[in-house]
């Protein structure tokens, strides 16, 4: 598998401590741990959205620890999506509003797409995601799972390379959960790498691999290839059987 992302050393206070990684084109890769076993700072120190204190990142080849802040919000822009438990959408637009954001930001200064392709592209999206007619509605006025689906629309708006995202079921109930992660596979089936932080047994499952987190050290790992249908109940029991092993 062609390389996407690495991780060399990683260390952020006393929090992380030397993490190494690669992760491949395509790939989803999940990260699991205790609560205050760095997860979620792990994330954001890949990511570009907090500097380390030690070692280095590569995205594509290029080392984007040395980058200064301006570089790594274009970076963000251009090439990550992101999807949060606390989807962070604006109430005071529409859900329509919510999701062209980033792409309208990132053309500015540019001769990019004009504010109706831009639009054609969320309503494209929107109906992949199965919430077509959501349009003009407000954040207050659908379900959590329609709106972590808008989410993630908003997310792929710039056609990211990996998507980073924390606990993007956390806060929602098992159905819309099972739905969200639906939606998240089929984009990582169409070739969007997915680097995803959860607590979940069954949404780790359908990770091509997992870390396991513990004091801000990586260790454990399990490779679990890509999904087959009707393959879940197994490769649930497989994670959870190694969970068990390692003192989950």
């Amino acid at each position: 598998m062609e390389g996407l992302l690495r991780v060399e050393k990683l260390s952020k206070d006393s929090i992380l401590h030397e993490i190494s990684f690669e992760m491949g084109q395509g790939e989803m890769l999940g990260i699991m741990g205790p609560s205050g076993s760095g997860k979620s700072t792990l994330l954001y120190q890949v990511a570009g959205m907090d500097q380390p204190t030690g070692g280095k990142v590569w995205l594509e080849g290029r080392q984007i620890t040395g980058l200064t802040e301006d570089e790594r919000a274009k970076l963000r822009l251009h090439r990550m999506g992101f999807v949060f438990q606390q989807m962070n959408m604006m109430a005071n637009l529409t859900i329509l509003d919510n999701i062209l954001l980033p792409a309208i930001q990132a053309n500015k200064g540019r001769r990019g797409k004009s504010k109706a392709e831009l639009t054609m592209t969320a309503k494209a999206l929107m109906r992949k995601l199965s919430i077509s007619g959501l349009e003009e509605r407000r954040i207050t006025q659908v379900s959590g799972g329609q709106l972590q689906r808008a989410c993630i629309c908003r997310s792929m708006m710039n056609a990211p390379k990996i998507l980073f995202a924390d606990e993007p079921t956390g806060a929602l109930n098992k159905s819309a959960a099972t739905e969200v992660m639906a939606e998240l596979m089929k984009l990582n089936r169409e070739g969007t790498a997915v680097l995803m932080v959860t607590h979940d047994i069954g949404v780790a499952s359908s990770c091509d691999r997992i870390l396991y987190l513990l004091d801000g050290r990586i260790c454990g790992e399990l490779r679990l290839g890509k999904p087959e249908p009707g393959d879940e109940k197994r490769r649930e029991d497989r994670v959870s059987g190694w969970l068990s092993g390692i003192g989950w």
